[in-house]
């Protein structure tokens, strides 16, 4: 079992859904992300997805672009995000890499499995990559013992939704809106159907991204998903906050209220 599964034993146990939250690696600075994932893993968040920052994000909304060009602009590189996993994981925190395939191909496939399986990472979250074109990463992930979360969404037809299901290991990543990120008022109505369907070809868990940004919206989705997933709304956190110290405080309360919100829920 992978560290993202003992997440899941833990939480199924506890009768409620996994708290994912997102930052990218670097942002606003390498030593200020590192603080800023400490305090949302001290708030309460299970699992953290850890942005590799990219000058071409496509699936990206406003907020994380902004977020990754602050990190560019700050002088990251690509190795730098072996540094931030490391801290992420003593923190208590399993954690995943979300990158468009790019930058993982210019890297080097196994050079970057191998660093990332070294640095205490447990996998991959990749948006444009699907399973059929993925060959490479699926025999690099087996080689060093990596989870593989595949994206779904409302439009995959039943045929790709079982393939992807099978090909994904740690969770299967469910975005509940047609778009790019960022937090919304409400949250999309197609997320239950859509993991409704993803649960009728497997028993992985389910994890539902795109538009949260507090602890009602967690509760919602925690109601029939086994993960939510949050991202604009923690990097808003920082993007907003007029120091260091308040964009800690900000992105801690968020997570405390985020995790109260899927700990309320009985499903």
């Amino acid at each position: 079992m992978s560290a993202i599964d003992d997440v899941f034993v833990r939480t199924r146990a506890e009768n409620r859904a996994a708290l994912v939250g997102y930052l990218p690696a670097g942002f606003p600075s390498l030593p200020y992300s590192i603080k800023a994932i400490e305090a949302m893993v001290a708030g309460g968040v299970d699992l953290i997805e850890l942005g590799l920052p990219y000058s071409d994000p496509v699936m990206d909304g406003p907020t994380i672009q902004a977020a990754a060009g602050q990190a560019l602009a700050a002088g990251f590189r690509t190795r730098q995000v072996f540094e931030v996993v490391s801290a992420s994981v003593a923190a208590g925190a399993p954690t995943v890499i979300m990158t468009y395939w790019n930058l993982i191909d210019r890297y080097g496939v196994d050079r970057f499995a191998a660093e990332l399986a070294a640095a205490g990472g447990s996998g991959l979250v990749t948006p444009d990559l699907i399973p059929d074109e993925a060959a490479e990463w699926l025999a690099a992930s087996e080689e060093h013992a990596l989870d593989r979360v595949f994206l779904v969404a409302p439009s995959t037809t039943d045929e790709r939704l079982a393939m992807t299901a099978k090909a994904s290991r740690g969770f299967i990543y469910a975005t509940a809106v047609m778009g790019v990120t960022g937090a919304r008022e409400q949250t999309s109505s197609l997320g239950e159907a859509l993991v409704a369907r993803v649960k009728r070809v497997t028993d992985k868990p389910v994890g539902v991204g795109l538009g949260v940004s507090d602890g009602a919206q967690a509760r919602e989705i925690a109601a029939y998903a086994d993960a939510v997933i949050v991202g604009s709304a923690l990097v808003r956190c920082l993007l907003d906050a007029p120091d260091e110290a308040a964009g800690l405080k900000a992105i801690r309360t968020l997570a405390e209220n985020l995790r109260a919100g899927v700990e309320r829920t009985v499903r």
